[in-house]
């Protein structure tokens, strides 16, 4: 951390810049797209019917994919966690 940031930080001044090649889940799954696509109105608890335990977007990615498909199959209106995801992509670009 430079000097500049450090003066910043104690400032209170810094401030959070966001990613723009990364979406939160919340935000690509956000309750309107859980509720037209699932019986959930958010993505944890989503997660949670299904007791995957989720702190970061990598976790989701460490989920045996056989396991998540199943849950999102049993869950959704797809077929499989890749189908899901592209349509949340897909609704969330168009936005």
């Amino acid at each position: 951390m430079s000097f500049d940031d450090l003066l910043l930080e104690l400032q209170g001044q810094k401030t959070y810049v966001k990613d723009p090649n990364h979406i939160a889940l919340d935000e690509l799954f956000n309750e309107s797209f859980m509720s037209k696509h699932t019986n959930f109105t958010s993505f944890a608890a989503f997660l949670q019917k299904g007791n995957f335990q989720v702190n970061v977007q990598e976790d989701v990615a460490n989920i045996p994919d056989e396991l998540f498909d199943r849950h999102v199959a049993r869950e959704t209106k797809f077929p499989e966690w890749k189908t899901m995801l592209e349509q949340a992509n897909k609704e969330y670009g168009s936005k």
